[in-house]
């Protein structure tokens, strides 16, 4: 079975960058529809980027467009590269896989429902 296991993240500034990893250990069927999703306290999990390996599309929210990237290595390792941090990005940081791929296929890529392996989760925290 696919396990994704999350590193990086940290506390940094308002304005500086973090870069975020999630290491897909395993096979690599299943994985290529992954996502990056977070969690603030007392909010919903929101998704934030996502890629269809399958079909090279990228997708992105509103909140993190121009600021984040999602890309992924040849060592089966996912990123999300973040740029300008605001306190607002403040949250637990997850990475899922979409093993059906139906999340991709989708017209809501950024819904959280079809990914259905997650990693651990990772804090990032921006101070102001």
């Amino acid at each position: 079975q696919t396990k994704l296991e999350q590193s990086g993240g940290g506390s940094v500034q308002a304005g500086g960058a973090l870069n975020i990893s999630c290491a897909v250990i395993g096979s690599f069927f299943g994985s290529e529809c992954m996502g990056w999703f977070r969690q603030a306290p007392g909010k919903e999990r929101e998704g934030v980027a996502a890629r269809y390996d399958g079909g090279g599309s990228t997708w992105y929210a509103d909140s993190v467009k121009g600021r984040f990237t999602i890309s992924r290595d040849r060592r089966n390792v996912l990123y999300l590269q973040m740029v300008n941090l605001a306190p607002e990005d403040t949250a637990m940081y997850y990475c899922a896989a979409d093993s059906s791929y139906s999340a991709c296929l989708s017209t809501r890529p950024l819904a959280l429902i079809g990914y259905d392996n997650w990693g651990q989760g990772t804090q990032v925290t921006v101070s102001s």
